[in-house]
């Protein structure tokens, strides 16, 4: 159901709110402090993520690590077990939580526009489950075993890209991408690739394959490494630039394609390139992260309570929230039970669930803002 598009009572994004729809909005907060605030807080949040699990290794040895690595400096021998946990483990793992938060925070922006559905995410398009087949055909089943340590992360960004590929082709129409076909055919789509993994863990042969096939489905960073971070990377921040450039775009489309129209913007064409970007961006972050849910849909929601509806401001702080956000979570799904590891999605959704409770009961709060 698309929401916000109610001419006579609702506001442009970012603007007033109009008269007779009860009290004006609370005053944001400015934005050039809060980003510098959270770009702050992002590479310290990355350092604790290097430093903090259940290894008793002192700050004072994390910050000598990573300054020896960053530097390429020397170790001495008694160093590289401690050296090798904060280097090649601990520290790559934050990267990547950072790169995976930023990247579903601003894909969940992209998304809520494209469909104007304040409920959507990245994974309404069906693109995660897609992914997850070809994860879970690499952890059960070997497929794709010659290529080593990039099976899985290829297995699963090829099957994204194809589930992508059939989502389109059926949401197609000759009067272009709709926002209900695209939800339906994304949703439907979920369940159907969703049976598919699901048969695949039963038909497992060894309980092992089956218990790694759960944990990737919901969501862990255990995998990282530093061979996993670029082309994340890469795909996070062409998304990212894409999306900024867009935000004026994202702005009217989230108003109605007929208002959209008014100011200049092709909204079918406008939907086409966010379907691609999110496809894109969500299958490269699933393909080395699982399926991390409720970042994409409670980051945007809690970022717009605080900075308003306008896409400019929102992609400025929803990647930087987001990063934040899973670098925490990450660390908590390591340390809370230690030495044992819970999925990460388990927590975000044990976090997002009451947060999103919260925020939709605020009264007034709707999709363009409070």
């Amino acid at each position: 159901m698309a929401v916000g598009t109610d001419r006579k009572t609702t506001a442009p994004p970012g603007g007033p709110a109009p008269s007779g729809t009860g009290p004006a909005p609370p005053r944001r907060v400015p934005l050039l402090p809060l980003v510098l605030a959270l770009g702050a807080a992002l590479p310290l949040s990355v350092v604790c993520g290097a430093g903090i699990g259940a290894s008793g290794i002192g700050w004072g040895e994390v910050l000598g690590h990573l300054r020896a690595g960053l530097t390429g400096g020397t170790i001495t021998p008694g160093e590289a077990a401690a050296y090798t946990i904060v280097w090649e483990l601990r520290f790559p793992r934050a990267v990547l939580a950072a790169v995976v938060g930023a990247g579903l925070a601003a894909i969940g922006v992209a998304v809520q526009a494209m469909v104007r559905n304040a409920l959507a995410d990245p994974f309404v398009l069906g693109i995660s489950s897609g992914a997850a087949v070809g994860a879970n055909a690499v952890l059960i089943f070997g497929t794709l075993s010659a290529l080593g340590v990039w099976a899985l992360s290829t297995a699963a960004f090829v099957s994204a890209l194809l589930a992508m590929t059939l989502v389109y082709a059926v949401a197609r129409t000759d009067r272009g991408l709709t926002p209900v076909r695209l939800v339906l055919t994304g949703t439907a789509m979920y369940y159907g690739f969703s049976a598919v993994t699901t048969f695949m863990v039963f038909a497992a042969e060894h309980g092992e394959a089956a218990r790694s096939a759960m944990m990737w489905l919901l969501g862990s960073l255990g995998g990282a490494n530093w061979d996993s971070v670029p082309i994340a990377a890469g795909a996070v921040a062409a998304g990212l630039v894409h999306l900024g450039l867009s935000a004026r775009r994202l702005n009217a489309l989230a108003m109605g394609d007929e208002t959209a129209a008014a100011l200049g913007v092709d909204a079918d064409r406008l939907r086409r390139e966010l379907f691609l970007v999110s496809a894109a961006v969500t299958g490269a972050v699933v393909a080395v992260s699982g399926a991390i849910g409720f970042v994409g849909l409670m980051v945007p929601h809690a970022v717009r309570m605080v900075v308003g509806a306008d896409h400019r401001r929102l992609l400025a702080v929803a990647p930087l929230a987001g990063a934040i956000l899973l670098i925490w979570v990450d660390i908590l799904s390591r340390t809370v039970l230690a030495p044992t590891e819970l999925p990460v999605g388990v927590l975000t959704a044990v976090i997002g669930v009451p947060c999103f409770v919260l925020l939709m009961r605020r009264r007034g709060y709707a999709f363009g803002g409070k």
